[in-house]
C-alpha cells in the first residue's frame, strides 16, 4: 500500500471514528453527523446562518481539518448558489434539503473558481467539508445528515 493510500484510508478512520463517538449522543449546534449505507460520519462545524457570515464562508482560510466543516442555514429551501470566489482550499458542497437528506454533492470545488454551483431546488443547508472526502466516505444524494436546525417535526434523522 503506498503512501498516499495509508494517508486516505487514515483520513477516513478518523472521521468515522469521530463520528462513532457521537451515535446517541444529544445533538449540538456545533456538529453534524450524516449517515447512509456507508456508515456514519460527524464533523464540528462553524455556523454560517446571517447573511454576512454566508457571505464570506471559508474565504481566505489555508486549512480546513479533517473534521471540521462549515454550516450554511437559509431562513427558507431555495437554489443556494455557491461560488470559490477568495476559498483557498477545495471543498465539497453537500446540499440538504428541509428534511436533512442530502440533494446533491458538488465534489471538489475547484479554489478561486466563479463559476455558480447549485444543489437544485428546495434546498435549506449546505454542508462544506474537505475536497474529496465526502466521495471517499461515501456521503451522496440520500445520505442523511443530523443536526439541531433541522426541524424535529421534518427530520427523517431527528436530535
Amino acid at each position: 500500500m503506498g503512501r498516499r493510500t495509508l494517508f486516505k484510508h487514515v483520513l477516513i478512520a478518523l472521521a468515522l471514528v469521530a463520528g462513532a463517538g457521537q451515535v446517541g449522543a444529544a445533538c449540538r449546534d456545533d456538529r453534524v453527523s450524516l449517515r447512509g449505507n456507508w456508515g456514519i460520519a460527524s464533523f464540528t462545524v462553524e455556523i454560517a446562518d446571517e447573511p454576512h457570515e454566508r457571505g464570506l464562508g471559508l474565504m481566505y482560510r489555508e486549512t480546513l481539518a479533517i473534521s471540521a466543516g462549515m454550516l450554511f442555514i437559509f431562513e427558507r429551501p431555495h437554489v443556494a448558489p455557491f461560488w470559490m470566489k477568495n476559498t483557498r482550499i477545495p471543498l465539497d458542497m453537500i446540499f440538504v434539503d428541509p428534511t436533512g437528506v442530502v440533494r446533491h454533492v458538488h465534489h471538489r470545488a475547484v479554489p478561486g473558481n466563479l463559476t455558480h454551483i447549485s444543489g437544485g431546488d428546495g434546498i435549506l443547508k449546505v454542508l462544506e467539508i474537505n475536497g474529496g472526502l465526502a466521495k471517499r466516505l461515501g456521503i451522496g444524494p440520500g445520505s442523511e445528515l443530523q443536526h439541531p436546525a433541522i426541524d424535529a417535526a421534518r427530520a427523517v434523522w431527528p436530535c
